[in-house]
């Protein structure tokens, strides 16, 4: 039917010329045998079980360990640097695509064993150590939400395309990488040498987390590139990944709670001065137990002025109004007082400055 259309008519005007060539860097191309031949090999040594990659993981976790006791992050992203666990999952990701038994075994396999290396070695050495609090570093690992399953996609997509892409090292998508998978893995050994499970299950769940969310990311990058088609592999990639949505969210929404019930407070005591009727309390801490119907928010606050309960309880009315929910308030105080050695200062005094030695 071509013939009954002019040529100005098949051909695009000058306009559409200009949007043909990025609309076509949308779509996938086909590869040539020899391009899926070369990545197809690489992904296999990468997922091979090898003496480098026993010794890339040891290092990793052993780093990691250390950086989460110590509560270092410069030492953790000595881990992150290392990045081992990366290698086997593009290729297990690859392999499911392709229906490639072997390669997705061989990926699985590698992974599996790191996965138990890195709980055994940072399990002992948190049973040797035995400290008896962790810091940040730890505590941040534990309660994942939304906002780590964006991290791990987009971490996922970078190693990815790191790998089909010529120019784009490995080590720049290995950095995002790794902080994603190992540290989090360090922390269920951690936290399993001290009977802590609340710790440990927040964590592996953080770990299965990025797991997935690396897979799912690879997988669409090696589609979108066209050495792969779309098939059940994928799939069921995409709804073991959503069915994580709903711890994610749950803890997505408590956080936002925490946040936003942390700023009311904040707004409560240093800005509405009237209420508390105290401008010199500061608050040091909040401890929420949303457990408790209702939730009970512990304030560690430091003032040298005395908190009635009256206080309180135009703080708590204020509080609840603000959040639309009950919440019952519970004031810890420490005291402030200024001591020297001829005895204890008036706290309506300002205290002198203190001027460093010369």
């Amino acid at each position: 039917m071509l013939t009954f259309l002019s040529s100005d008519a098949v051909e695009p005007t000058q306009s559409m010329q200009r949007f043909i060539p990025p609309i076509q860097k949308i779509f996938p191309k086909a590869v040539s045998e020899e391009q899926f031949k070369q990545l197809h090999q690489e992904l296999w040594i990468d997922a091979s079980w090898s003496t480098n990659y026993v010794a890339l993981t040891i290092s990793s976790c052993m780093i990691a360990t250390f950086g989460l006791i110590s509560n270092s992050t410069a030492v953790i992203i000595g881990a992150m640097i290392v990045a081992p666990l990366m290698l086997p999952l593009r290729g297990l990701a690859f392999g499911a695509l392709e229906g490639d038994l072997k390669l997705f075994r061989k990926g699985l396999g590698a992974i599996a064993g790191a996965t138990v290396m890195a709980l055994v070695l940072s399990w002992l050495t948190g049973h040797i150590v035995r400290i008896p609090e962790y810091g940040s570093e730890v505590l941040s690992r534990t309660q994942p939400n939304l906002v780590d399953l964006g991290i791990a996609v987009t971490a996922g997509g970078i190693g990815g395309f790191a790998k089909i892409r010529e120019r784009i090292s490995d080590a720049l998508a290995g950095t995002a990488i790794a902080v994603a998978l190992m540290p989090p893995l360090c922390v269920v050994g951690l936290a399993l040498s001290q009977g802590i499970w609340s710790f440990s299950l927040g964590a592996f769940l953080l770990y299965l987390t990025n797991l997935l969310g690396i897979t799912l990311a690879c997988m669409v990058v090696f589609i979108t590139a066209g050495y792969t088609k779309m098939n059940r592999a994928l799939g069921w990639t995409m709804g073991l990944t959503a069915l994580l949505f709903v711890p994610l969210g749950a803890s997505f929404l408590q956080l936002v709670r925490q946040e936003r019930l942390q700023a009311t407070i904040n707004n409560t005591l240093v800005r509405r001065t009237v209420t508390i009727g105290q401008p010199e309390v500061e608050l040091l801490r909040t401890k929420v137990n949303w457990t408790a119907k209702p939730p009970i928010a512990y304030l560690t606050v430091q003032t040298d002025q005395e908190i009635t309960p009256k206080q309180v309880r135009l703080v708590q009315e204020f509080i609840s109004r603000e959040m639309n929910q009950l919440f019952k308030l519970v004031f810890l105080v420490s005291e402030v007082k200024q001591v020297t050695a001829e005895g204890e200062i008036p706290t309506d005094v300002p205290a002198p400055p203190i001027l460093d030695n010369p």
